[in-house]
């Protein structure tokens, strides 16, 4: 930290807004957005419904990405 205190104040302020971020992760509880309340919801509704990928169609998922 001490040598950031040398930088140009641009970059200090950039590490600045990524302590804060880290921080963000760390301390606090997440909240979600409405979009994402939205589509947990959903996920739970298909979920109920029994609209669960299969294990054959989940490692397929995964193959196709390594």
């Amino acid at each position: 930290m001490d040598r950031v205190a040398a930088w140009p104040e641009e970059d200090q302020e950039k590490v600045a807004r990524f302590i804060d971020e880290i921080e963000a992760k760390r301390g606090d509880v997440y909240k979600l957005s409405d979009e994402e309340r939205a589509a947990v919801r959903r996920g739970f509704a298909e979920m109920r419904s029994g609209q669960l990928a299969s294990d054959e169609e989940v490692a397929a998922v995964f193959n196709r990405y390594r």
